[in-house]
């Protein structure tokens, strides 16, 4: 968990799933579309990190923990334990049903990246996803003119809400920056032994979180400013998502149990 992906939007490195970028043009991508899927989130199998908004938390909170890692403090959801393994998308390519699609995942294949060059942000898509093809599609991303088709107007306005609530993530991150409320969380795990008694503690990941401590203490007027413009209901979604590790754990030890089972059998 301490390595922080890089920021949605930013196409500077590698970027969670995007592996084939390109800016979304007519000439390139004129003839081809997007093919609908039953499952179309198989790519978010190996998210078990992915970026949040601030404005996802109430809803993330109830599938599992919500932190932030690196040193941007970028907010994440956790879907997994194991890098590389979301633990709630099935085997067809869907989620598993009431978990929470982050928007993240929800705007795919489609990405903004920043045009220094020109001081622009530029649409792109991912050219690497499955479901675009160039025959049999059900979605054009360009019409018969070269004009952006309906689908393609409806994810741009996806992707401008997304980026307007990206802006208003870092906002928040900053307040708690400058309030200095992060500290240093570790989530851990005690297995038993086969005879009962605990087992030795294990690390399962480190990560910034907020202090209630800190937020305990912060002068009154500054409490009051954080009701007041919303940041303190997402501090405690945030901190209330945190027994989400729980969950995790116990996931991980019903599917390692079922696994074992399967082999045994």
């Amino acid at each position: 968990m301490s390595q922080a992906p890089t920021p949605p939007g930013q196409l500077s490195g590698n970027v969670l799933f995007y592996s084939k970028p390109e800016p979304l043009a007519k000439e390139l991508h004129g003839k081809i579309g997007v093919k609908r899927m039953d499952g179309p989130f198989g790519f978010a199998r190996v998210g078990h990190a992915i970026p949040l908004t601030v404005g996802e938390f109430p809803l993330a909170a109830v599938t599992g923990p919500i932190i932030f890692v690196g040193d941007e403090k970028l907010p994440i959801a956790v879907m997994g334990l194991n890098a590389g393994e979301n633990m709630f998308v099935r085997d067809d390519g869907t989620f598993e049903s009431g978990i929470y699609v982050p928007a993240y995942v929800r705007r795919y294949p489609f990405v903004f990246a920043n045009d220094d060059a020109n001081k622009q942000m530029v649409l792109c898509i991912d050219r690497a996803a499955e479901f675009i093809v160039d025959k049999d599609y059900d979605m054009a991303f360009f019409d018969a003119a070269g004009e952006p088709t309906e689908y393609t107007k409806n994810c741009i306005e996806f992707c401008n809400n997304f980026e307007v609530e990206r802006q208003r993530t870092m906002s928040f991150v900053q307040i708690l920056k400058d309030l200095d409320l992060f500290e240093t969380k570790e989530a851990t795990f005690t297995p038993a032994n086969p005879d009962g008694t605990p087992g030795e503690t294990q690390k399962i990941a480190e990560y910034f979180g907020v202090s209630e401590e800190k937020l305990n203490k912060i002068p009154q007027d500054k409490f009051i400013e954080l009701r007041d413009n919303g940041a303190l209901a997402q501090i405690y979604a945030h901190l209330l998502s945190l027994v989400g590790w729980d969950r995790l754990v116990a996931l991980a030890m019903t599917k390692a149990a079922n696994e074992q089972r399967t082999l045994n059998s």
